[in-house]
C-alpha cells in the first residue's frame, strides 16, 4: 500500500468513526502534533486522544485533497471539518450541540505502510467564534 493509500484509508476510517481501523494504520511509536498542546508519542496516547475527541466532537471530513511528495513518504491533506460540539472540552467554550464548518489540514509521514507522524492545523480562534455565534 502506498502512503497515499494508507492516508486515504486512515481518513476514510475517520469518517466511518472506525477508530480500530485508524489505529491499525498508525505505528506503535506514532508522533502526534496537535494544533494545541503537547506532542503525544505512542499509540496509547494517540488512542486516548481519539477517545477524548470522540467524547467531545462528532466530526466528518469533506472536500479532502491528499497530496504526496516524490519519495512517497510524506503526505499533505487539506479538508473541511464538519462538526458538532457535543461535550465541553476543557476550558473551551461550553458545548450545547453547536455545529461548525472549519477548514483544516494535516501533514503525515508514512513508513512501511504505517503512519509515523500526524501534524494537524486549524484556526482555533475561528472555531471558537463559530461555536460562540450559535
Amino acid at each position: 500500500m502506498t502512503a497515499f493509500d494508507t492516508v486515504t484509508e486512515y481518513y476514510n476510517a475517520f469518517n466511518r468513526k472506525d477508530w480500530a481501523a485508524m489505529l491499525n494504520l498508525v505505528h506503535t511509536d506514532v508522533r502526534h502534533d496537535s494544533n494545541q498542546g503537547a506532542t503525544r508519542v505512542g499509540k496509547d496516547l494517540f488512542t486516548q486522544f481519539l477517545q477524548h475527541m470522540d467524547a467531545c466532537y462528532d466530526e466528518t471530513l469533506t472536500d479532502m485533497v491528499i497530496l504526496t511528495e516524490p519519495t512517497g513518504s510524506r503526505v499533505a491533506c487539506e479538508f473541511v471539518v464538519n462538526g458538532v460540539y457535543k461535550q465541553t472540552d476543557g476550558d473551551l467554550p461550553a458545548a450545547t450541540g453547536q455545529t461548525y464548518v472549519l477548514p483544516a489540514g494535516s501533514f503525515l509521514e508514512v513508513a512501511d505502510g504505517l503512519i509515523t507522524r500526524i501534524t494537524t492545523y486549524y484556526n482555533l480562534p475561528l472555531w471558537e467564534s463559530l461555536v460562540l455565534d450559535k
